[in-house]
This record gives structure tokens, C-alpha cells and sequence, in this order.
């Protein structure tokens, strides 16, 4: 990976952000809703057969629990850049660290996915993360996801997919920062909101934005089954399958 990449991929969530990650449950009530459905996507998927399954971006375990609880037989590997994110999920799901289902790791998610071979994964799972990628990063971080995934596999990704209508995806961004600097007035924590506009810009810059139609494109382009099961706003949940 270029030191470019090096430079904005593992600094996104330093600091304030990483140490209080999860202030995104009240900014963002879909991250939630998401991690959910996540796990209610995996729960449903070959429900009798043991899975192995690897996490882009686990953060703090918002999404893990889920993935986890939603069936005894899921083995996760979880990955994340972000080492405070790290000792936080490590912490609130070590039970299943204890249990052998739960392997947490840091380490960059394109180099993590190079490292495992080829139709070797059953489900990989990802929240809110890959939209952080730089767009050609993104790129190589989908088509291993493709190779490491055994045939018929699911990737399944609850993530913000930027409207293709740019007038109306401005609009949405505008009401979102709106919504941000009311809740974090009220609960006296500005110091917070800077750090989170400043990573907002990240995303909504040129190199970042995942915009939905052509990010459905791609998916299908490296031969995946592609199927949208919730999208509000930017907030979108997609199923892809691995051709058999």
C-alpha cells in the first residue's frame, strides 16, 4: 500500500473519534439498525453449516456482537486499523474471545485479506467501514474480498452508498451535519463534533464518496449476485453472493 494510502487509512479514527467511537449510535441511529440486520443476514445464511467468517473495520464491536450472537456456529476474525477501537471490543466481547469464536486483530484490511487464501472464507461482513476507503483502495479491498471468499460465499456490507442525485446527496449531507450540531450542543461536547465534521469531509470528498449505482456496478462486475435488502437515505445494506 502507497504511503498515501498508509497516511489517510490509518488515521481516520485516532484520537477523540477512536477513544469514543461509540457517540455513533446517537449521531447515527442506522449504524445500529444495521448491525442488526447484519446479523440477522448471517443468521439466515446456510443456517446448519459452521461458518467462518472475517470482519473489515470492527471498531468497537457494534457490529461483532451481532455477527456473533446471531448463531453458535459463526467463527469471526475481526480486523481493524484503529488499536484504541481494539482493546474496546476486546474487552466487551471477551467471552467469545474465550470461547475460541472471536480473534480480534489489527491490522489493514487490504494486507489482512492478501494474507488468506483463495475460497477459504464463508462470510465476509463489514459496517460503515469500507466507505472510509480511498476509492481505488476500495477497489483492490472488494476484489480480494471476491477471492477470499469460497463459491457461493456472502459478503454482506451495511454502509453509507452516496445518492447518485448529487442535489439531493448534498442536501442529506447538509441535514446530517445539521443533526450533529444540535445533539452535541446539547449534551456539551463541541470539542467532539470538530473531529467528526473534519472525518465527514474525508468521506464527502471526491476520492472517497461510494456512490450507490456505481459501487452496485462494481460488486456485480467482479461477480458477485448483488441484492439491496435496506437503504434509507445513504444508509444501505447489500447482500452480494459468490457465484457458484
Amino acid at each position: 500500500m502507497s504511503a498515501r494510502h498508509q497516511t489517510l487509512q490509518d488515521n481516520l479514527f485516532t484520537g477523540k473519534i477512536g477513544a469514543e467511537y461509540d457517540f455513533l449510535r446517537l449521531m447515527c441511529p442506522n449504524h445500529a439498525l444495521l448491525a442488526r440486520r447484519l446479523g440477522e443476514t448471517v443468521a439466515a445464511f446456510r443456517p446448519d453449516a459452521p461458518l467462518k467468517g472475517f470482519e473489515i473495520g470492527c471498531g468497537t464491536g457494534i457490529s461483532t456482537l451481532p455477527l456473533l450472537a446471531a448463531r453458535d456456529n459463526l467463527t469471526l476474525t475481526a480486523i481493524d486499523a484503529a488499536p484504541a477501537m481494539l482493546d474496546q471490543a476486546r474487552e466487551s466481547l471477551a467471552d467469545y474471545v474465550k470461547a475460541g469464536r472471536a480473534d480480534f486483530k489489527q491490522a489493514d484490511a487490504l494486507e489482512a485479506l492478501k494474507a488468506l487464501p483463495s475460497d477459504s472464507i464463508d462470510v465476509v461482513a463489514s459496517n460503515y467501514a469500507i466507505h472510509n476507503f480511498l476509492d481505488d483502495y476500495r477497489s483492490l479491498v472488494l476484489a480480494e474480498v471476491h477471492r477470499v471468499l469460497k463459491p457461493g460465499g456472502l459478503f454482506v456490507n451495511g454502509d453509507r452508498y452516496a445518492m447518485d442525485d448529487r442535489a439531493a446527496h448534498l442536501l442529506d449531507t447538509q441535514a446530517t451535519v445539521r443533526r450533529w450540531f444540535k445533539l452535541f450542543r446539547e449534551i456539551d461536547r463541541l470539542d467532539l463534533l470538530e473531529d467528526w465534521v473534519v472525518h465527514f469531509y474525508s468521506d464527502e470528498s471526491p476520492d472517497h464518496v461510494m456512490y450507490f449505482t456505481p459501487s452496485m456496478e462494481k460488486l456485480k462486475a467482479l461477480g458477485f449476485t448483488v441484492t439491496v435488502d435496506y437503504r434509507e437515505g445513504v444508509d444501505t445494506l447489500v447482500r452480494a453472493v459468490k457465484a457458484v
